[in-house]
């Protein structure tokens, strides 16, 4: 019986996403669903760690003994344990290193189509979002002012919201993306 959690979330701070009092292991298997064994639950949450890119062992430590891009993705191999069909991932690399930003964000369009998983990613950073989703929707005052394929509201925003967010991106990024 696998019992699925249709949204899961992964918050915007690995540093208070976890619980500092239990191991990474018992944190992940938490979230799975009931009526495995002792082995099972083990054996797959060693596979959820190999998921996101963390050797299994790391399973018995705890998050203070890890940097914010391995409590990241830990907080991501959580949220995976859940079987979500929707994973809602809120800011997750603006608490990142600049350049932990990189690997995370790598790791989330590596695991999209391998795991079929739909994400709901909110970001301030369209940099980011240009580089995971296909489509975007852009909200403004708690309203979506604008809708459609990445490449379409990134080429031509209609908001001026979205104007305004393309004009905080870097300019070397700008000319790397749209050369």
């Amino acid at each position: 019986q696998t019992r699925r959690r249709p949204l899961q979330m992964v918050f915007q701070d690995p540093y208070s996403s976890l619980d500092p009092r239990m191991t990474i292991g018992a944190s992940i298997a938490e979230v799975l669903p009931p009526g495995m064994s002792r082995s099972e639950r083990r054996d797959e949450v060693a596979r959820l760690l190999e998921l996101v890119h963390l050797d299994a062992s790391r399973a018995k430590e705890y998050p203070a003994r890890m940097s914010g891009g391995q409590r990241q993705r830990v907080a991501l191999a959580r949220a995976l344990a859940g079987r979500p069909q929707v994973l809602i991932a809120d800011e997750i690399t603006s608490a990142l290193d600049v350049s932990i930003q990189g690997s995370v964000l790598n790791l989330v369009r590596e695991l999209q189509p391998e795991l079929g998983l739909s994400m709901l990613f909110i970001s301030h950073n369209l940099a980011v979002v240009r580089y995971v989703a296909k489509r975007i929707a852009v909200m403004y005052r708690g309203r979506i002012v604008e809708e459609g394929p990445a490449e379409q509201v990134l080429a031509d925003p209609s908001h001026e919201y979205t104007r305004t967010l393309l004009t905080a991106l870097p300019q070397a990024h700008k000319a790397i993306h749209n050369p």
